[in-house]
């Protein structure tokens, strides 16, 4: 079980943020302490509020006296409502928060289900609550709750390894959670230095993303939006925007997250662990499908995208491994798309034996789910200009 703690000035953040997941019926409240709980558990964000304050002294020295938890169990852990607040008030009384004012909530949004926890740090008298070696004391508490009640051992680096997700199927219907749940995971897990590649990486999952920007009553704007793709690349159903699925995956928050990758890259030096395997299998390949293949078996995806010429213009090595997403250049000039359009060009009539050359390579998916493909652009509605006249719309009906 992973446990992060947050602590924070905002009372409101930490509730809205939880209550914005319980409106979209993607989360619930399981449980609370000193906080008024309607019969049918639906606790409202002001009456949430009223409650936390009436244990708030009004001369608080403490700068930051919310603490917003999340406990994290290990994927194949499988607990009850009722275990998992039992989990979460052992963990409470152990760290010192046990007979604060809090609300446990678990979260669903996502596959993995797990919970949160709001809580004051600041006593009725105004006085903080204990933190010294709060970390260390947290993780020996997960540690110990994970032995009492049986669960899997987790930690953060096992975290971070990326369980095999599924597909967004626009035929099963519930796109906003398909898609939702894989954007969060994917940006949260993986490693790229732009939007575009952000994009290539949900293009493997069938998840389409487009940028709007433009400039709206003299101001810029930037957003993104996403839609289901099926498996020839075409856009499937209502395209759905970045802020009704969370600010984790909206532009701003991207922006930021491809330059702290772009550190984290750097220092883990992470391309250079992945250009030899890249260089060996390009060398061993004498045509697209025969390298797509080679680096397969290595747990690299590389994506090429071409023009109706049949052209190279771009390539995203997908590294399963290092668990990033980063173009051809970004590896050396041997790997850019130049390069690979040289060596491999209009290659579609060649095959590998035993194979039907008439399939082309985005056609064919393999069984281990890592395939190459073409990029299908120009297809679908203009959501940029959709955007745009929405806006317009609403601001007609305001004057």
């Amino acid at each position: 079980m992973v446990a992060k703690i947050n602590i924070g000035s905002s009372l409101f953040g930490a509730l809205s943020y939880n209550q914005e997941k319980v409106d979209a019926e993607e989360a619930k409240v399981l449980c609370s302490n000193k906080v008024l709980l309607p019969t049918d558990k639906s606790l409202t964000l002001g009456f949430c509020m009223r409650s936390f304050e009436n244990h708030l002294p009004k001369d608080i020295k403490t700068e930051k006296p919310v603490v917003h938890i999340s406990l994290n169990p290990h994927p194949n852990d499988n607990l009850s409502d009722e275990q998992l607040s039992t989990i979460a008030q052992e963990y409470l009384d152990k760290m010192g928060y046990g007979n604060q004012p809090f609300v446990v909530y678990k979260h669903e949004d996502i596959d993995r289900h797990h919970i949160h926890i709001v809580s004051l740090r600041v006593d009725e008298y105004g006085k903080k609550i204990n933190d010294k070696f709060e970390f260390r004391r947290s993780k020996e508490t997960t540690r110990e709750l994970e032995q009492k009640y049986g669960l899997h051992p987790a930690d953060k680096q096992s975290r971070t390894k990326t369980p095999q997700l599924t597909k967004v199927d626009y035929k099963k219907g519930n796109l906003k959670k398909q898609i939702a749940n894989l954007t969060k995971e994917l940006a949260g897990s993986y490693r790229f230095q732009s939007i575009g590649e952000y994009k290539t990486l949900l293009s493997l999952h069938n998840i389409g993303l487009e940028e709007v920007k433009g400039e709206f009553d003299g101001k810029p704007y930037h957003g993104i939006v996403y839609f289901a793709l099926d498996k020839q690349g075409r856009k499937k159903g209502q395209p759905i925007k970045a802020s009704l699925i969370g600010e984790k995956v909206g532009a701003e928050q991207l922006k930021k997250r491809c330059c702290y990758n772009t550190q984290s890259i750097k220092r883990a030096k992470l391309k250079e662990a992945a250009r030899p395997v890249i260089e060996s299998a390009l060398a061993a390949s004498k045509i697209r499908m025969q390298f797509a293949r080679q680096l397969q078996k290595k747990g690299i995806n590389v994506v090429f995208r071409e023009n109706q010429d049949g052209r190279i213009y771009g390539v995203t090595f997908i590294d399963h491994n290092q668990h990033t997403a980063l173009n051809g250049s970004r590896y050396g000039k041997a790997f850019s798309a130049n390069a690979l359009n040289e060596k491999f060009g209009q290659d579609t009539s060649q095959n590998i034996p035993g194979e039907n050359p008439e399939i082309r390579d985005n056609e064919k998916e393999p069984a281990n789910g890592i395939f190459s493909f073409i990029d299908f652009t120009g297809q679908g509605e203009n959501y940029e200009e959709e955007a745009f006249i929405r806006k317009m719309k609403r601001k007609r009906k305001r004057k």
